[in-house]
């Protein structure tokens, strides 16, 4: 399968430039193309030569002159044949392999964070998944219901190969150091706040600690509908407060990434000192991630738009 089938498919399903399908094939999930110009143009150039294509320069005012791409009946009718062309068998090259293939020189605490941060990694990409099913923000067209459910169910067999792969971690883990990870889960609260739903940790029992803790309360988020978290002093450990382990910076970062609103509530008899003063000074400009004295100011502000 080429670069080729997508761009004619993309174009199947409107007119467009050759900045729009760069964009469309670099966001995608499931598309393996870099969608570099080079890459886009040459194919565009080829398919105006074999007649697939037909293009249309449109001027603007104030800005430069762009191309639109448009596929003529050739064109569909060449997607068509390249659409029921024999499948290519699945690629399952995978770098982590590679690197796990001569991990035996690794010390065992070297060889468990290899593992870790892998894991890490395939959790943030299928939240990121979640996150653009579940919004719609992923490119993709809507021309009928089957076809909307067609491009869903590749969503859903993307989300699940990275959960196959997070139980293979797993497994790797517990068969190599013959010991079974705690299945430690946030404890959490589903609250209504004028209405709108939000996530509330409160409890000092199951801390945010690490990263994963945190990629672990917005999954909480998507899986009820909201973007809204409101956190008390003791749900985030001691680290949190101390800048220097890195924390606080990973956990603010996470709420940015995935677009969410939290509010921290440290009571006014708690002294906030030193850097991280001047941390919460800073975020309580943004709409991130605000701290408050009180709960009701904190609630307050969540169901603000």
């Amino acid at each position: 399968m080429s670069i080729t089938n997508a761009i004619l498919g993309l174009l199947s399903c409107q007119s467009a430039t050759g900045y729009d399908l760069k964009k469309i094939i670099q966001d995608s999930p499931f598309m393996p193309w870099s969608g570099n110009n080079n890459q886009i143009y040459k194919v565009l150039v080829e398919l105006l030569d074999d007649g697939f294509v037909t293009n249309e320069t449109h001027h603007q005012e104030g800005a430069p002159s762009k191309k639109i791409y448009t596929i003529t009946a050739e064109g569909l009718a060449e997607l068509r044949r390249r659409i029921l062309l024999p499948a290519e068998p699945p690629e399952f090259k995978k770098t982590f392999l590679l690197q796990l293939a001569w991990a035996n020189s690794l010390t065992s605490e070297e060889l468990s964070v290899l593992i870790d941060n892998y894991e890490q990694e395939i959790r943030a990409q299928m939240l990121l998944l979640k996150e653009q099913n579940s919004r719609a923000t992923a490119w993709s067209p809507q021309r009928s219901d089957r076809e909307a459910t067609i491009w869903n169910m590749i969503h859903m067999n993307l989300i699940s190969s990275y959960e196959n792969e997070l139980r293979w971690t797993q497994h790797l883990r517990e068969t190599l150091f013959q010991v079974q990870k705690e299945d430690k889960k946030l404890n959490y609260t589903v609250i209504e706040l004028a209405g709108k739903k939000a996530i509330e940790l409160g409890s000092s029992e199951t801390q945010i600690r690490e990263e994963q803790d945190v990629l672990d309360l917005i999954s909480a988020c998507w899986e009820h509908g909201t973007e809204l978290i409101l956190l008390e002093a003791d749900s985030l450990s001691e680290d949190f407060y101390k800048l220097r382990s890195g924390l606080a910076g990973h956990v603010l970062q996470k709420f940015v990434n995935y677009r969410m609103k939290a509010a921290l509530v440290i009571p006014g008899d708690k002294t906030l000192q030193g850097k991280f003063k001047e941390l919460i000074a800073e975020s309580n400009k943004g709409n991130d991630f605000r701290v408050f004295d009180h709960r009701p100011d904190a609630e307050q502000w969540l169901i603000q738009s």
